[in-house]
């Protein structure tokens, strides 16, 4: 398990979970058909979970070049690693959804709303106002990354004796993308990350379901470039604030 190995499977495993959620919602058919906002924020935020577990103690977890990116901004991680992190993020979030399609193979085909089945693949904005999106999603990926440079490790005081939680020390990201979906999702469906977008966006182009419709590449550079910005704000302003 090398960090390269650690991130494609970590983020195969979040696109498994994160866009089949929105495959049981939406989807015809399904046993959690019209199940609901917050069970898609829910499972996203538990996603991200099974994804750090799996990830965390071989490559930590970034399963999103917006993280690198901030992280070597902010001089916690390797320049030289951002841009195999980020081509392994890609690459698992491309398996996480052909999984998705092979899961629901049988729902897709009774599915006749190509909204609904782009939409578990990727992110849209629920009014299209292209500067509007660009906001909510450099504040969504802000927000995430800037609470992330603050998330610490538990210690024994006064001493502060560090104490290793393992998998427990996965619930703090996981509850920050859930309050994230939660409160600033509803404009965007909060992307926050490039590869959960992209990845499974060319994976709706590519694979051959029925009546799918457009991948809508005109919007698709929003979930990437304006993540990207808000985690490099985010970092610029953890650097200054931290002295």
């Amino acid at each position: 398990m090398s960090p390269f190995v650690a991130e494609l499977i970590g983020t195969m495993l979040l696109i498994l979970l994160g866009d089949g959620v929105v495959a049981n919602v939406v989807l015809k058919d399904t046993k959690g058909n019209n199940g609901g906002w917050i069970v898609i924020t829910t499972a996203w935020g538990l996603a991200v979970f099974v994804g750090v577990v799996v990830a965390g103690p071989y490559s930590g977890a970034h399963l999103n070049p917006a993280v690198t990116l901030a992280l070597a901004i902010a001089g916690k991680f390797a320049w030289a690693n951002v841009i195999p992190y980020i081509i392994a993020q890609f690459a698992g979030a491309c398996m996480g959804a052909f999984l998705v399609w092979i899961m629901y193979y049988d729902h897709f085909k009774r599915t006749n709303d190509p909204a609904s089945i782009l939409a578990v693949f990727c992110t849209g904005p629920a009014v299209r106002n292209y500067v509007s999106n660009i906001a909510s999603e450099v504040i969504g990926a802000f927000v995430l990354l800037f609470t992330i440079f603050y998330i610490a490790g538990a210690e024994i005081t006064p001493v502060k004796t560090p104490i290793g939680l393992g998998s427990v020390g996965a619930i703090p990201v996981a509850l920050l993308v859930w309050v994230i979906g939660l409160s600033l999702g509803g404009t965007t469906g909060y992307a926050i990350n490039p590869a959960r977008d992209l990845g499974p966006r060319f994976m709706h182009m590519l694979l051959p379901i029925k009546g799918k419709g457009t991948s809508d590449w005109a919007y698709a550079w929003i979930p990437v470039i304006a993540p990207l910005v808000g985690a490099s704000i985010a970092a610029v302003l953890y650097l200054s604030v931290k002295q």
